[in-house]
C-alpha cells in the first residue's frame, strides 16, 4: 500500500513539473512583457531558419531588471498559431 501511494505521488509530481516546464509560444517579442529570471518564451516571428523558433530567456538580474538573451532552437511538434 505504501509503495502504491509513493508511485502515485511521484507520478503526480512528474506531471506537474513537465507541464510547468513548457515554454509559451508567441508571435512577437514585444508581446512578452515582464520576463522573470529563468523564464523561457518561444517566439515565432520568422527570424530563425525553417524548423526553428527563437527562444528568449530571462538570463540575469541587473539594476534595470532581468536581462534577456535569445537563440534559435529546434521546433518540436506541429506549428500552432
Amino acid at each position: 500500500m505504501l509503495l502504491r501511494r509513493a508511485t502515485c505521488l511521484s507520478l503526480l509530481i512528474s506531471i506537474a513539473l513537465a507541464s510547468s516546464a513548457r515554454a509559451a509560444t508567441i508571435g512577437r517579442e514585444q508581446d512578452i512583457g515582464d520576463l522573470k529570471l529563468g523564464q523561457r518564451v518561444l517566439v515565432d516571428d520568422g527570424t530563425c531558419p525553417a524548423g526553428q523558433l527563437r527562444e528568449v530567456r530571462g538570463a540575469k538580474m541587473t539594476d534595470k531588471g532581468v536581462s534577456r538573451t535569445s537563440s534559435c532552437v529546434p521546433r518540436h511538434g506541429p506549428k500552432t498559431k
